[in-house]
């Protein structure tokens, strides 16, 4: 009998974990944070769900926050199996996981010292810790390659195909040995957004799947065309200059900050861009990420290496990089004419919040969001129209220029999504997970519907039979 359980990314956007059982083996896929307001703190320390210590193996994805974030709670909590995933997620996870920890560890010890100001004894405690964090990179073994059948557990065999997302990334199809017989189940991961510049376009699984789970993330719309999508952001960016104000970007620090300053490079090579213009990449973890880039070119699309050789797009006239807190201090004494890049992509915590703080009062300056924002994120009520926000408790005017270009999105969009779709064939049934249930997933199955495919939207832990 084979069982498939969704404890997380059900009928929501993040905390990607999905359980199979067998009767030889239990195999995650993802073991991913909630991402969003801070009523989810509650949701990322509650029960997995399922024991930690039964799970045989976690076969990861891709190194993204919501799709790895818990793994040092699951080792915490007893977990002591096999953490399989590519070379380079592998690599950027470990960046990811310190990250996260550092900024757990930091947030608690900010709500100890309120906790004591107020004459309270206990304060909150981080969910886990940087010690937490690299302890649970010890239990990866095992490099996945794509394309490449290989036995992860009793009875189940697992190919990891190049889902086109971030670097890394990959979609994973299970083969499962029930009672004699094999059941196949195709697991999409996030999903790329095809025809990018850096990677190649997501593959097609090695065989029809009898089942899919699959990401909803943009299920109800498409994305504006790359090469619009590249332009619209020079020329903001452009106007923002002739108003003599700066520009911050909310980055991801994977694939995101690589695309952007790519983006900024063939400004500047075009000539639509000064090439003195200053450029600060002020994120620790999306400078690490573009050195780990430059060791995977094989992970890359070719015409992009050709470009790495002739001229690295990672190495603007005009770009500072940032690690030291210090550095990042002083770029908010710059009244104008600087691009900053900084991090979280949807605003909920790091250095970007400085920056919102000191930019978002300013008619003259931009925020341009180029990636997903989730409901309930700082990013999320600026793009909606916020007039206010409250920052390091004080409250902000928005009166900065703001601009949301979804054409840098690293997921699939709706035709995409239906083209990777039709490449599987026609599964028994599609799972549907990773995106909002009122939206994306709702929009979706009625575009699964009208192509005459069974589809299913599960709960959180509810258990479904793949006979």
């Amino acid at each position: 009998m084979i069982r498939l359980s969704c404890h997380g990314a059900a009928k929501q956007v993040t905390g990607s974990c999905h359980l199979i059982e067998t009767d030889q083996a239990s195999v995650l896929v993802d073991c991913g944070l909630f991402q969003g307001g801070r009523e989810l703190a509650e949701e990322n320390a509650a029960e997995f769900g399922f024991d930690p210590a039964s799970i045989d193996v976690l076969l990861l994805t891709h190194a993204h926050l919501d799709h790895c974030g818990r793994i040092p709670l699951l080792v915490k909590r007893g977990f002591r199996g096999r953490i399989i995933a590519t070379p380079p997620t592998r690599e950027l996870t470990h960046l990811v996981l310190a990250d996260s920890a550092g900024l757990q560890e930091e947030d608690a010890r900010r709500a100890e010292r309120h906790a004591r100001h107020r004459g309270e004894e206990h304060a909150p405690s981080p969910l886990y810790t940087l010690a937490d964090a690299f302890h649970s990179m010890d239990f990866f073994d095992g490099a996945a390659s794509y394309g490449q059948r290989m036995g992860v557990a009793p009875g189940v065999h697992a190919t990891f195909m190049n889902a086109g997302h971030i670097l890394g990334s990959a979609s994973i199809f299970l083969e499962l040995e029930d009672g004699g017989s094999t059941r196949t189940v195709y697991f999409s991961g996030d999903i790329g957004n095809p025809g990018r510049p850096l990677l190649d376009d997501p593959q097609a699984p090695p065989a029809p799947p009898d089942y899919v789970v699959m990401e909803t993330t943009y299920g109800d719309r498409d994305h504006r065309p790359w090469g619009a999508s590249t332009l619209e952001l020079i020329d903001a960016i452009s106007a923002t200059q002739v108003r003599g104000g700066n520009v911050v970007i909310p980055t991801f620090a994977l694939e995101r900050a690589q695309e952007v300053l790519n983006t900024l490079s063939e400004g500047m090579e075009r000539g639509m861009l000064p090439c003195h213009l200053g450029v600060f990449l002020d994120s620790p973890m999306a400078i690490s990420a573009t050195e780990i880039f430059s060791r995977y070119p094989e992970a890359m699309r070719a015409s992009f290496i050709q470009r790495l050789r002739d001229a690295d797009p990672f190495a603007l006239p005009g770009l500072r990089m940032t690690r030291d807190a210090s550095e990042s201090m002083a770029i908010n004494q710059i009244r104008g004419g600087a691009v900053i890049m900084a991090g979280s992509g949807m605003a909920t915590g790091g250095r970007v919040r400085h920056h919102l703080r000191h930019n978002l009062w300013n008619a003259a300056a931009s925020v341009i969001f180029v990636g997903y924002a989730a409901q309930g994120t700082l990013a999320r009520l600026i793009i909606d129209g916020a007039k206010h926000v409250r920052l390091f408790d004080e409250d902000i005017r928005v009166r900065a220029r703001i601009h949301t270009i979804n054409g840098f999105s690293a997921h699939a969009g709706q035709a995409e999504l239906l083209g990777w779709l039709a490449r599987c064939g026609k599964p028994r049934k599609v799972f549907l997970v990773h995106g909002d249930a009122d939206r994306g997933m709702k929009v979706f199955s009625e575009q699964l519907q009208t192509r005459q495919l069974s589809w299913q939207i599960p709960g959180m832990g509810e258990p479904i039979l793949l006979r």
